[in-house]
């Protein structure tokens, strides 16, 4: 690892280590420990289990990638790689990917630069998922968002600010179309990767089983958010705070290492948009992001432990 990309985590490990106790001073420690205490663990493992089968789903689907290529990897190492990967993104934000690559490329002898582009396909298929929901929740919440919009901004800057953006990304986007070298070749370079590998899924082989699998991982996701939320008596959540809570949350966990510290700050703000008292969808956050962690965590390891053995032959 490079000076750079050691600078890199620590500072996100040190402003995660400020973002928990900015979390914690929202709600005092012991109240933060009893609803872990009070809470309804049934709820949480349902939770679990959702978040179990998104990763099954994941390793299956990454068959479907690899083979055009002309590989069939065992499913067993499939999961096992992408477990390792989870787990490895915990201390090294992106580097889960790397290390799923290297796991198929020393068990299944699958080169690491196809293994490692497959990902970054899969990948682009997560962000359009991600892009979707975020489309179906402002459809969903149109008018919760518009007249929270309206209600603390106003109306007339909104307008002009959507017709500044809207002038700005097309004069923007010529700029990319022409641009033949520094960093707006790059944008151009990234954008054109995004829409071919878009497009590339429609030519697989097996593109439905692919998308089918793609819609079940992030429903599973969400699910998981949804079932942890009975978990904490008393609080309940509209569909649209699920959805805008999970999308915050989805975006924490992109910004610093697996969330740590941002994940409860995030989640209990968007459930605040709804009234959700500040103590409840904390702890909420907190709970539902330990859980992940430790999923994680348990089942990382064990990947760690079981692959050797699996392989031993």
């Amino acid at each position: 690892m490079n000076i750079k990309k050691t600078l890199k985590t620590i500072l996100l490990l040190i402003l995660g280590g400020v973002l928990v106790w900015y979390s914690v001073s929202k709600i005092s420690l012991p109240i933060l420990v009893s609803y872990f205490k009070e809470a309804n663990y049934s709820w949480i493992l349902l939770g679990l289990f959702f978040g179990i089968l998104s990763h099954l789903s994941r390793a299956y689907r990454w068959k479907f990638m690899l083979a055009p290529l002309g590989y069939k990897p065992s499913y067993t190492n499939s999961v096992l790689a992408v477990l390792i990967g989870y787990l490895v993104n915990l201390a090294l934000p992106r580097a889960g990917e790397v290390s799923r690559a290297i796991v198929l490329k020393n068990y299944e002898n699958i080169p690491f630069e196809k293994g490692f582009g497959t990902i970054v396909a899969e990948r682009i298929a997560d962000l359009i998922m991600m892009l979707a929901i975020v489309v179906i929740t402002l459809f969903v919440q149109y008018d919760f968002i518009f007249n929270l919009l309206t209600n603390n901004f106003n109306p007339t800057k909104i307008g002009v600010g959507i017709l500044l953006l809207i002038i700005g990304f097309f004069t923007f986007s010529s700029f990319v179309k022409k641009a033949k070298s520094g960093i707006l070749l790059k944008i151009k370079t990234f954008i054109s990767g995004l829409i071919e590998g878009a497009t590339s899924i429609f030519k697989m082989k097996n593109k439905w089983a692919f998308i089918f699998h793609t819609v079940f991982i992030w429903t599973m996701y969400v699910a998981m958010f949804w079932a942890t939320i009975p978990s904490i008596e008393g609080l309940i959540v509209p569909f649209g705070g699920i959805l805008i809570g999970f999308i915050a949350g989805g975006f924490a966990i992109a910004a610093t290492n697996g969330g740590i510290g941002l994940y409860p700050i995030a989640v209990a703000g968007a459930l605040a948009l709804f009234d959700i008292p500040t103590e409840p969808a904390t702890a909420f956050g907190w709970i539902m992001w330990t859980a992940q962690t430790v999923m994680v965590i348990i089942f990382g390891g064990l990947a760690f432990l079981l692959l050797p053995i699996v392989n031993k032959k």
